[in-house]
């Protein structure tokens, strides 16, 4: 399904945060993770600030929204099958993990690109996508 509008670009990002975020929350009390629940615990928090960053921008620039076309920009590479963690062992919880992360930085990164004609759209992107980056350099650090 393609993305052809800023709304629906940031609609993307609020579904792919709320996605990561609940997972987070469940993998943050699975007991096989007790060790990173104090870090999954963050990662949520963050997703959910990504959240409000999402839709401030999207308030901001509602009068952009109509005007700003996208094109050749599709959901399906970032889509991620929702996962259960208590379905899961430790590594296939942590490569999950890096998936989420992965996707999201891919899907601002290039988000970014796509609506660069709203400088404070693209750069709202590009912030939260450091943001994920900064989840990846925990992570790679275990």
């Amino acid at each position: 399904m393609p993305i052809t509008n800023f709304g629906g670009l940031l609609n993307f990002a609020e579904e792919i945060e709320k996605q990561d975020m609940a997972f987070y929350v469940s993998a943050a009390d699975n007991p096989e993770m007790s060790d990173l629940s104090e870090m999954f615990q963050g990662f949520a928090k963050n997703n959910k600030k990504n959240i409000a960053i999402i839709l401030r921008t999207r308030r901001e620039n509602v009068t952009e929204m109509i005007l700003e076309p996208i094109s050749n920009f599709f959901k399906k590479p970032f889509v991620l099958e929702r996962a259960d963690d208590k379905k899961m062992d430790r590594t296939q919880i942590m490569a999950y993990v890096n998936k989420m992360e992965s996707r999201a930085i891919d899907y601002y990164t290039q988000g970014a690109v796509k609506i660069k004609a709203l400088p404070e759209v693209s750069q709202a992107l590009k912030m939260t996508g450091k943001k994920r980056i900064a989840h990846t350099k925990k992570l790679s650090s275990l």
